[in-house]
């Protein structure tokens, strides 16, 4: 071979190398989840969400709970068992909640023992999803988030907050049907959330419960971590299985170009004298 057949050959393997590294992942992927479902006798299901970034442009694109979402997870439902347990790992920034209640709902109805892991956060229409659990499953420092609708770019709350506090000649058309529209999404997902907690407890305290997650009372980002999930009455344990965590290092965030974050990637101990 000369000069020239080696560059081809160079050019060809380097374009082929990413393909085998998402390949060599993929299986790795499917491995562990089999592990864990042979371990714990359960059905494995995964709603995990990254920043992606288009494979041309490289602009970075943020990915939510949608449609074709609830579509896979109602799937694999239905393929399992209804006795069967369900172990469903979210990571997740929320997304529709169209998504999230159709798959919570399938969640509810399912028979046997349904436990939602929360490796570092499932919030929004996560924690809807969440809320439908026999049982979460979070670290110290994961957290759930606030259920409150957004209409457009808006809260439903502060829209129906801005709307109350200005005379109604003072406020153009638009913004009143938002308000509208705000209203009733807020009345929905409340509805939605009661049914869900009622599960856990009963009537009233599910009624404000729902009231306390979907009013708007806290910023729609507003970190909720297992303690504080706990004292609101959830069904938290902070016992979270090695292997659903080793399962998370293999969704990977997609490389920058400029990381923040940067460590060695293996464990530190202190030595036994030193502990």
């Amino acid at each position: 071979m000369d000069i020239t057949q080696y560059f081809w050959l160079f050019i060809i393997l380097s374009a082929l190398q990413p393909l085998f590294a998402r390949k060599i992942l993929d299986m790795r992927r499917l491995s562990m989840i089999d592990r864990i479902q042979k371990t714990r006798g359960s059905r494995v299901i995964l709603l995990v969400h990254r920043q992606e970034t288009m494979s041309i442009l490289g602009i970075p694109l943020m990915r939510y709970i949608d449609i074709h979402d609830s579509e896979e997870v109602l799937r694999a439902i239905r393929m399992t068992d209804k006795d069967m347990p369900l172990d469903i790992v979210l990571h997740t920034p929320g997304g529709l909640v169209l998504a999230a209640l159709q798959i919570a709902r399938a969640v509810e109805a399912h028979r046997g023992k349904v436990t939602v892991f929360v490796p570092h956060h499932a919030m929004s229409g996560g924690t809807l999803i969440a809320l439908a659990a026999d049982e979460i499953a979070m670290c110290d420092h994961s957290v759930l988030g606030p259920i409150d609708p957004q209409v457009g770019q808006f809260p439903a709350a502060s829209i129906l907050k801005a709307v109350a506090e200005k005379p109604i000649a003072e406020i153009d058309d638009q913004t009143l049907i938002l308000a509208d529209v705000g209203e009733k999404a807020l009345a929905q997902v409340q509805k939605a959330a009661t049914a869900l907690l009622a599960r856990h407890m009963d009537g009233p305290k599910a009624t404000e419960m729902a009231e306390k997650l979907a009013s708007g009372i806290w910023t729609h980002d507003y970190p909720i971590p297992a303690a504080e999930a706990q004292e609101l009455g959830l069904p938290v344990k902070t016992e979270m299985p090695e292997d659903v965590l080793t399962l998370m290092t293999l969704y990977p965030q997609p490389v920058r170009r400029t990381g923040g974050v940067e460590y060695l990637p293996f464990p530190r101990r202190l030595p036994p004298k030193d502990r």
